[in-house]
């Protein structure tokens, strides 16, 4: 596809201090030797505007940086080795070139480009070393190859620091309130049984040296949380009948979303864990200053394989993070479940598309809530919720899909005054298609620095899974297609065959 942009008219970073300790990072971390030459993007617009938030800023210009997966890509001849592209923001939004592609292959990113490894399937941002620039943790579809942390700089991101057999879903959040960036990591699990298995898991205390070594290693579990199959509490952790303890957790556990549900300072995980009995839910694991406590569960129990998308952020403005639920194989809902001070307190939403105000009807498959995306558009401090309908059908096209963004208001979420968008509706680039699952992925992130929040899209399936990733921006009165643009892989210089570009999104 051509590069599309619609005709147009067209911030504050914090530096922190750290110490470091050098337990962990011998076992786990290696540095590698990416030079800043390799990763540097164009020059950085650094005029000290108040723009995107810091954890979206590699570079410290104020716009915020797009990062795409494309796990499908084929690299080095390695099918489905997968890689990773940032396009940089700016005034005018995001602008494919000059971007950065990240791959195995990339010189000084540590391993080899590996068939089906799907590097870049996904990946996490945070200022981990705490210099006042976003830093880029990019995992891959298993966990057993490990991640790999890009480090942010004036000029990108530099350096490549691997993460040995940690490379499943890796986040990052101030988990125990010190006002650091930590990294939990999780290592591969399947399910063994009936009961939930252990799974290796990581709690990496901020901030962390460019040579991995965390301030400390912190109990990735409260003690409180800890139990085994033999022995119960803190005992657990002598011999192997500990499931839950300082190093592991009882899984699978896919991490899901990361946000201040209760308001205590301390970031929180939703996660989807096993149950067991082939039973999976949403829980939510909440931070503190020693180790998470899995607290509430935050979201429809589901089957095996229900996997739905979560978003957090505060959508009533009452200063503590709701959890937005998208639907999946259990339900064909989106849940809303509303923080309080002692965290999920029961309130909550359920609505599917014939919520009033918002437009569309609700039909079996449409996968209302492909994606979930929470963040304040219009600047009113109440958050959107971005919603992908991969599955939506219209015009005669069966999955084209579509995207809706919703409005936050003081009672909670409206369908009143929703946009619907999708690739047929006037300005907005490209043409809709059979199988494109348009809204597949998605992120709110203010990319030209005006302090509103802009959408973010994805058709993996786009051209034959080549992929592709649209961009509207954000304004007072919620989305416009004015300078709407939209580019594929081949546009930041990546492999395309099946690339599945824009994957996942952040």
């Amino acid at each position: 596809m051509a590069w599309m942009r619609r005709p147009d008219t067209p911030t504050a970073r914090r530096g922190r201090s750290g110490r470091a300790t050098a337990s962990l990072a011998a076992a786990l971390l290696a540095a590698g030797g990416l030079s800043a030459a390799a990763l540097a993007p164009g020059t950085a617009l650094a005029d000290g505007r108040a723009g995107a938030a810091a954890a979206d800023d590699f570079n410290g210009d104020g716009f915020a940086d797009l990062v795409a997966g494309a796990p499908g890509g084929t690299v080095s001849g390695k099918a489905g080795a997968g890689y990773v592209a940032v396009t940089h923001g700016s005034e005018k939004g995001l602008a494919p070139a000059p971007g950065t592609v990240v791959s195995r292959s990339t010189a000084g990113v540590p391993g080899t480009a590996t068939a089906g490894e799907g590097f870049g399937e996904t990946f996490a941002k945070g200022d981990l070393d705490g210099d006042g620039y976003s830093d880029l943790v990019v995992g891959s579809a298993t966990a057993k190859p490990g991640a790999v942390i890009l480090w942010g700089s004036p000029k990108g991101l530099t350096g490549g620091t691997a993460v040995a057999g940690f490379g499943h879903t890796p986040q990052t959040g101030d988990f125990d309130g010190d006002g650091q960036t930590d990294l939990a990591l999780f290592g591969p699990a399947e399910v063994g049984g009936d009961d939930p298995v252990t799974q290796e898991a990581r709690l990496l205390k901020g901030p962390l040296t460019r040579e991995g070594t965390p301030a400390e290693q912190l109990d990735f579990l409260d003690r409180s949380q800890w139990w085994g199959y033999d022995s119960d509490g803190p005992a657990c952790a002598d011999d192997d009948s500990c499931v839950d303890g300082p190093t592991s957790v009882g899984g699978p556990v896919r991490p899901k979303a990361v946000g201040d549900v209760n308001g205590d300072g301390s970031d929180d995980l939703v996660t989807w864990l096993y149950e067991g009995d082939g039973v999976w839910a949403h829980h939510l694991f909440t931070g503190s200053a020693t180790g998470f406590r899995d607290a509430q569960e935050a979201g429809p129990i589901g089957s095996v394989g229900d996997d739905a998308a979560v978003g957090i952020g505060d959508v009533d403005g009452d200063g503590y993070d709701d959890v937005v639920t998208g639907s999946g194989e259990a339900t064909a809902e989106v849940t809303v479940r509303y923080g309080s001070a002692s965290g999920l307190g029961g309130r909550e939403d359920a609505f599917d598309q014939s919520l009033p105000g918002l437009h569309g009807a609700q039909e079996k498959g449409d996968h209302f809530g492909s994606c979930v995306a929470v963040a304040d558009v219009t600047g009113d401090g109440r958050a959107e919720i971005a919603l992908g309908i991969s599955g939506e059908d219209f015009s005669g096209l069966t999955d084209a899909g579509s995207l809706a963004l919703l409005r936050g208001t003081a009672s909670g979420v409206t369908g009143e005054g929703s946009q619907v968008m999708h690739q047929n509706t006037p300005g907005v680039p490209g043409v809709a298609e059979s199988g494109d699952e348009f809204g597949a992925a998605c992120a709110l992130l203010d990319t030209d620095g005006d302090g509103h929040r802009d959408l973010v899209a994805s058709a993996p399936q786009e051209n034959d899974a080549a992929g592709a990733v649209w961009a509207l921006r954000g304004t007072g009165e919620g989305l416009t297609v004015e300078g709407a643009s939209a580019f594929g892989p081949g546009h930041v210089d990546g492999p395309v065959a099946k690339a599945r570009f824009g994957g996942f999104l952040r």
